[in-house]
Formats: structure tokens, C-alpha cells, sequence
């Protein structure tokens, strides 16, 4: 017997845009199944006499497309096994948004079976000649499902498939008004090339999902723009202008940079970005990120110009990192909190570090802090540690009295008028003793210190505020009235 499966496109749903070879093969075939009823191809198949079965009933059976989907292919293989031959045909072009087919591709050949893939109009086709655009201006077909804003691109024109209904219609919408302003206009286009059905609506994105009439031959197009405000709003765009900066036709001062001379400028973007976030200001926190960014874009630049490396390398090794650092997330274990989380982090580093044939044994408890950190946020992190593996305090007691000996061994080295790198050596002691006292009590020391500083910087303000009320600079008061003012500062 001749277990064969033969699938043949319908077309967009005009009757004139059939092919001959399909209707033919529509027309002589013993058993002819349909994915769906629901498609205006089937009331000619009725008027002609061509009987059919569909598979409409399964998507009544079950909660999502994909095990409709897989049903459909399951009894389809079944079918073609017990009856032979038999045509299986879909709207528009079997190659175009057709699951069904592609889980035949690969299903087929392991089940013995034949299959024949014959073409037929697609709505793209439709979608063309309707709306009138040309794919080689650069063409891209998205499936409404699962949308994301990482695949827009406003340089090319965007035809978006599967729109069933309006709930699909507003997920489309939200995922557009990530990159288009709320007023850009879209197209929807329902039964596009089918006579008397037809609809072809011009709206502003923001009432993509007020339009009625979405259906199985729903489209939306989002028409290619050149405008620099869509394109700024792409990562292309940035690594495109960093690129042009540095290039031969670029800026003189850009040029010029290396990864050493621009090594501050990293430092000081971060410590403007906590300036942001401290005064809980996004607006400027938004330009801040932004400049801290384009250091890594310089960095990133760099290297790729010597053929090292790109940005796409950098956030692919990062993607894969919090992919691998995350497996109560992206694999097979659980949390049930942030600890739990850590501890899957920290489990998971040190397997990425077996993977890179490091040598444990040679592997130190302290590595990992990076040598450059500002000095209270490294102690803090060399003694949490240390503190992993035991080497730490009992108890908060401990700490204190450890801050008093190092504090009587500085006031005792200023005494004796020790060398200034043994007194320096005494206060990076004590400093060093309370970053502990920090840690013991759940503090960031460097956190601490900047609260500190923002309130110094208040009060001597005020101090500063009060002597232009009262007339007077600094040459004209002492440090009795100036200690007024910071105690009134202390109780505004």
C-alpha cells in the first residue's frame, strides 16, 4: 500500500488564486483532510462535491495551538498509514506559518511514511499586492505568539501573522509601543485578496487592539521607516555609531582613546550612576546608565577593531552566564528564596571554574576581588570570604574589642611619633576592624560612608547658607558660631 501524504496549499482564500495542479489533485484524491473548516476555500470544495474531513474538533480538545497541532500530525501520520494515500491541505502555502507541516518534515521519514509538499499563494502574496510594499526594501514576517521587541526592526516592513483575535491584537501592540511611539501608524488587514471580505485599515498604534474583526486571515503590517528617533531606539544603532566614531571618518578625540586612557572615565560614570540612584532621581539615572554604557561600547570597540572581540561576544558570554548561574530559573532546581538563590549562584561559579580546567587546589578562598575595588568595599568582601570558611569573629563583642586594640595602637604610633607609613599602616588597621563591625551588622561600609558624606554635606551647607544670610564669609566667623549652625542643622 502507498503510505503517502501529499500537502497542498489553499491559498489566501480567493478561488481564483487556486492553482490547477492543486485543485486537480483536490479534485481526484480518495481522502482529503483539512486543518480547518474555517477558510473560504471550503465552501467551493462543498459546491464542487469534494468531500473532506477536518480537524476542527481538536482544537476543542485541547488548551494551546501547539497540542492541536501535534494532535493533528498524530492522526495524520495514523491516517496515512491505514488508508494510503491521502492529500492534507492548509491555508495558504504549506511553508508559510504552518506548524502542521513542519512536524511532518519531521515525523514522516521515521514513521515510513511519504510526504509531497505542493506550493500555493500564501497571504503574503496578498499582502504585497494589497498593501502595496515591496519585500526587497528589507522584509521581515513575525508570528504574533510569543512576540519580542528584540526582533523589531524599523528599517524593514513587518508583516505580523496569526492575529486571531483582539487579545492578540493588544499583546502585538504592547510589544510595538516598546520601540513605536504610541501614534505610529499600522495596518491591519483582514482577508486580504478575498472578495467582499476584504478590510484594509489605517490606525495609530494605540488602537491596534480597538479594530474589529480579527480572524484566521488577520494580518498587521508595520510599514518600514528610515525616521532617526525609531533607529536611536535600537542597540544596533548605538554599536553602528560608536563604530563610526572610532573609525578613520570619525572623531579625532575618539580616535585617540585606549583602553588605558579612558580607564577613569568607567570609574567615574559608575560612581555618577549610585549618585542617581542615591538620589533617587531616574530622569538623570536614565543619561547616567546611558554614558556608563557607552564605556563598554568604547572598551568593546576596541577589541573588536584588533579582531579580539565584539559586544555581541560580551553579551552572549554574559547571557550565558546568568543562563548557567540560574538553574532554579532556566534548569531543573528550585528556591525558595534569595538564600537558596546565592547559594545555587555560588555552587554554580565554582563548576564554571572545574569546566575551565582551573586547579582547585591551587584555587585561593580570596579569589574574586577584584584588585581595584575602592578599599572599604574590598575589605568587605576579603573578609566575607574568609568568613565562608570559618576564619571569622564569634560574635560582635569580638569586633568591638578588636576596634578598640586598633584604635589605641594608632593613638599610641601618633604618640611615639611614629613614620607616617607606620601610622598610615595603623589607621588602614582600624579601618580595616570596623568594615568588620560593618559586616556584622548587615551594612554596606561603603553605603554607610556615602550616607555620611550626603549628611556632612547637608549640614555644612546650612552652615554655608546661614553665613550669606547673615552677611558673613568664613574669614569673618570662628568655629564656635560655625558649630551653632551645624547643630541647628542636625535638628531641621
Amino acid at each position: 500500500m502507498d503510505k503517502s501524504i501529499t500537502v497542498l496549499g489553499l491559498g489566501s482564500g480567493d478561488p481564483d488564486q487556486l492553482t490547477l495542479g492543486n485543485w486537480r489533485k483536490l479534485k481526484s484524491a480518495a481522502h482529503v483532510f483539512v486543518r480547518t473548516e474555517h477558510h473560504p476555500m471550503m465552501t467551493l470544495l462543498r459546491e464542487e462535491g469534494i468531500a473532506y474531513t477536518s480537524f476542527d474538533s481538536l482544537y476543542e480538545q485541547h488548551d494551546d495551538f501547539l497540542e492541536v497541532y501535534r494532535a493533528i500530525t498524530d492522526q495524520l501520520i495514523v491516517l496515512a498509514g491505514e488508508q494510503g494515500p491521502i492529500v492534507y491541505a492548509v491555508p495558504g502555502h504549506p511553508m508559510v506559518a504552518e506548524s502542521t507541516v513542519q512536524q511532518l518534515r519531521q515525523r514522516c521519514g521515521e514513521a515510513g511514511i511519504a510526504l509531497h509538499i505542493t506550493g500555493g499563494e500564501s497571504f503574503l502574496d496578498q499582502a504585497f499586492t494589497r498593501l502595496g510594499f515591496d519585500p526587497i526594501e528589507g522584509f521581515q514576517l513575525l508570528d504574533s505568539s510569543g512576540m519580542s521587541s528584540s526582533w523589531l526592526q524599523p528599517q524593514l516592513h513587518t508583516v505580523i501573522g496569526q492575529v486571531y483575535d483582539t487579545f492578540t491584537a493588544s499583546d502585538v501592540k504592547l510589544v510595538l509601543m516598546e520601540l513605536y511611539p504610541d501614534d505610529y501608524e499600522v495596518v491591519v488587514g483582514h482577508a486580504l485578496g478575498v472578495q467582499g471580505e476584504e478590510q484594509i485599515l489605517h490606525v495609530p498604534l494605540y488602537e491596534l487592539d480597538r479594530v474589529e474583526g480579527y480572524g484566521n486571515l488577520s494580518l498587521i503590517w508595520v510599514p518600514r521607516s528610515d525616521d532617526e528617533q525609531l533607529r536611536n531606539r535600537t542597540f544596533a544603532r548605538l554599536h553602528e555609531i560608536v563604530g563610526i566614531l572610532r573609525s578613520p571618518e570619525g572623531c579625532p578625540w575618539d580616535q585617540e582613546q585606549t583602553h588605558q586612557s579612558i580607564r577613569k572615565n568607567l570609574i567615574e560614570e559608575t560612581y555618577e550612576v549610585l549618585e542617581t540612584i542615591d538620589d533617587d532621581d531616574p530622569i538623570h539615572m536614565q543619561e547616567e546608565l546611558g554614558d556608563l554604557l557607552l564605556q563598554v561600547m568604547l572598551h568593546s570597540q576596541m577589541e573588536e577593531e584588533v579582531g579580539t572581540f565584539t559586544v555581541y561576544d560580551v553579551i552572549q558570554t554574559l547571557n550565558e552566564k546568568l543562563l548557567f548561574r540560574h538553574p532554579h530559573v532556566f534548569g531543573d532546581q528550585s528556591a525558595g528564596d534569595a538564600s537558596e538563590a546565592l547559594k545555587n549562584w555560588e555552587q554554580m561559579k565554582a563548576e564554571e571554574k572545574q569546566r575551565k580546567g582551573l586547579d582547585q587546589s591551587a584555587v585561593s578562598v580570596l579569589d574574586g576581588v577584584p584588585r581595584d575595588l575602592p578599599g572599604l568595599m574590598k575589605a568587605y568582601k576579603l573578609q566575607k570570604k574568609a568568613a565562608k570558611v570559618g576564619f571569622d569573629w564569634e560574635d560582635l563583642n569580638g569586633v568591638y574589642s578588636k576596634i578598640e586594640e586598633e584604635f589605641a595602637e594608632l593613638k599610641q604610633a601618633v604618640a611615639n611619633g611614629d613614620s607616617h607609613d607606620e601610622r598610615i599602616g595603623e589607621l588602614g588597621d582600624l579601618l580595616f576592624a570596623v568594615v568588620n563591625a560593618a559586616r556584622f551588622i548587615d551594612a554596606d561600609p561603603e553605603e554607610a560612608l556615602a550616607r555620611t558624606n550626603r549628611k556632612f554635606t547637608s549640614r555644612f551647607h546650612y552652615i554655608e547658607d546661614q553665613l550669606r544670610i547673615n552677611g558673613k564669609s568664613f574669614d569673618q566667623t570662628d568655629l564656635l558660631e560655625m558649630e551653632k549652625w551645624w547643630q541647628a542643622a542636625k535638628h531641621r
